[in-house]
């Protein structure tokens, strides 16, 4: 079944919020499988302020964060008797981390999820980002639920 979530619906899942949410909608969920999601690159960022001032780059830590925070969603959504009020996901680990190019003000970055490896509690997903279809960042994401601390 294709599923789509809007911020509120994200903001169920995920307990980042201002500034630190980094994805504005889900286009697609296949529970288990994959998720596409979307994230809208304004110079509003506040990381703009001083990266760099001018010459506005996205950080490529947070574009694999914001992949991260796709990544969650998609791990909820394959684990529907996880309730996301009472646990975290954490990252574990990353690996092939790749950046192609800078991300700047104006663009839209498409991110795509797909479930290398589930076991209970632990996710393996390898994530890819795009902007205007050309590969931006990619990497290998593992996450583990945990209790919050």
């Amino acid at each position: 079944m294709d599923y789509k979530y809007d911020i509120a619906r994200i903001m169920e899942f995920l307990p980042h919020r201002y500034p630190f949410l980094l994805i504005d909608r889900i286009l697609e969920v296949l529970p288990g499988k994959k998720l596409v999601a979307l994230k809208n690159v304004t110079i509003n960022e506040p990381f703009f302020q001083g990266h760099f001032p001018e010459i506005p780059v996205m950080p490529g830590v947070l574009i694999v964060e914001a992949m991260g925070q796709a990544g969650g969603v998609l791990a909820y959504a394959s684990n529907p008797e996880e309730d996301p009020g009472s646990h975290l996901l954490y990252f574990t680990g990353l690996d092939k981390v790749r950046f192609r190019r800078p991300v700047v003000p104006g663009d839209q970055i498409i991110m795509e999820l797909t479930m290398l490896k589930q076991r209970s509690k632990v996710f393996k997903m390898a994530g890819k980002s795009y902007v205007n279809e050309s590969l931006v960042a990619e990497a290998e994401l593992m996450a583990t639920v945990g209790a919050k601390q």
